[in-house]
């Protein structure tokens, strides 16, 4: 009787150190990690369910608006792990801003977690991001949620749609506009815009919107080194402005897309150059930022897409 409890106490001892060393962060864990070289990423990790990695847009956008506008919503049924890009929120800045270092940072969070196989959610410009992670991990990606995202960063059609919408606003006649023209001609038409307290309307048709937005952005410590990086220096990370909607027949994992019938800050037609294998349109009348001025609807869209893939 004696070896027999011993033998039990052995195994439940071996199981919780075994348990210990594969499963992963308990929910609710916040912090750091340092990367393989050397930069410290903020991330937190909240809720129950499968597994997913939250990756934000801008360039250079923290995670914080996403939580705290209704992304937070999602953690009812899932394991949120939300993280702050190098050179992004209170992650610390770096001397490489590129493709392949984001990437990499995604992997080694995913690593430090103890995750074997995760969901992506990508926002806007986080999904260029998001498929190259699944691109060169696909063995570790059950599924990608794609909310309001460009896989062509500042695309020409994109662009024009843009001009149309500012012009219609500004109540101006448009004139013909050359491509190599376009990019100055939109940044002209959103200085008028902003002149006229409108700037907001490619992401959203209400103010308060974008003033909730402001209000969490400035309740934490913010850098937005990436985002600047990418901005101000096109020709040196010429990889964000690269066509990734042709890599899209190369994934073949489960993708479920939510576009905003009115989201004129990536095109409301860019996601129709969308060509993965295993794909799902979930279409709302919307902007840009659903997740918040549309939430049960997203909330709804991914939860029925997570629960028809895990």
């Amino acid at each position: 009787m004696k070896a027999i409890r011993l033998f039990l106490l052995l195994t439940i001892l071996f199981l919780n150190y075994f348990y210990a060393q594969t499963s992963p962060q308990l929910p609710g864990s916040e912090g750091f990690f340092e990367t393989s070289d050397h930069v410290n990423i903020k991330y937190k990790v909240s809720g129950k369910g499968e597994a997913c990695i939250y990756i934000p847009g801008g360039p250079g956008q923290g995670y914080s608006s996403f939580e705290l506008l209704g992304g937070n919503h999602l953690e009812k049924n899932m394991t949120l792990v939300y993280m702050d890009q190098r050179g992004s929120g209170e992650s610390g800045k770096s001397e490489n801003y590129h493709l392949d270092s984001m990437v990499q940072d995604i992997e080694e969070l995913r690593q430090y977690l103890k995750l074997d196989k995760v969901f992506l959610i990508a926002h806007s410009f986080g999904g260029i991001i998001a498929i190259n992670y699944a691109k060169k991990y696909p063995q570790h990606v059950k599924g990608i949620i794609l909310a309001n995202v460009t896989l062509h960063f500042l695309n020409d059609d994109s662009l024009k749609e843009q001009i149309e919408y500012g012009n219609l606003l500004l109540k101006q006649s448009p004139k013909p506009v050359v491509k190599d023209s376009l990019s100055a001609e939109l940044s002209r038409i959103s200085r008028a815009m902003r002149s006229k307290r409108i700037g907001y309307k490619f992401l959203t048709e209400d103010i308060e919107t974008i003033k909730e937005m402001d209000k969490i952005d400035s309740l934490y410590p913010r850098i937005t080194d990436f985002g600047m990086a990418v901005i101000s220096k096109p020709k040196d990370f010429a990889e964000y402005y690269t066509d990734y909607t042709s890599l899209t027949e190369k994934i073949k994992v489960p993708v479920l897309i939510i576009t905003g019938k009115k989201d004129k800050a990536v095109g409301t037609a860019h996601y129709k150059k969308f060509k993965f294998p295993n794909q799902k349109i979930i279409s709302i009348d919307g902007g840009h930022l659903l997740y918040y001025e549309k939430n049960k609807e997203f909330v709804r869209a991914v939860e029925g897409f997570v629960d028809k893939t895990k």
